[in-house]
């Protein structure tokens, strides 16, 4: 597999579908990041780090509104990929929404959202958008 940040998002996007409240994902640093973004952001209820095996386990329980059962997050869209990166500068960072979704980005003082990068004052690729 070549994009394991597309194959995160597809597993979220696939458990959202099927109404599943645990989602089990393969570990790394960037996807364990993201994931910490989406907690701190509200979009998912909880997450856990497993090491139970060389590569690691991230276990992440979805977030649903308990009337409506509607999920938090609506959409994840993969925007910078293996074959087409996306960089983008400090001063033109995408708004999601006009500023209701978050876009995660990879800059050079880590992965941080688009509202935190303005503040930084730093650019960086964007990885997806979060609404």
């Amino acid at each position: 597999m070549t994009d394991t940040i597309s194959d995160y998002l597809t597993r979220v996007r696939n458990a959202i579908g099927a109404n599943h409240r645990i989602v089990e994902i393969p570990a790394s640093n960037l996807k364990k990041e993201i994931t910490k973004i989406l907690f701190e952001k509200g979009y998912i209820l909880s997450y856990k780090f497993e090491d139970t095996t060389t590569q690691g386990i991230i276990k992440i329980a979805l977030k649903y509104h308990p009337a409506t059962k509607q999920p938090a997050i609506k959409a994840l869209q993969r925007i910078s990929s293996p074959g087409l990166r996306k960089y983008t500068g400090a001063t033109k960072l995408p708004r999601v929404l006009n500023g209701l979704g978050i876009a995660i980005l990879s800059t050079s003082k880590g992965v941080m959202t688009d509202k935190e990068a303005r503040v930084q004052k730093v650019g960086g690729e964007v990885l997806c958008y979060v609404y």
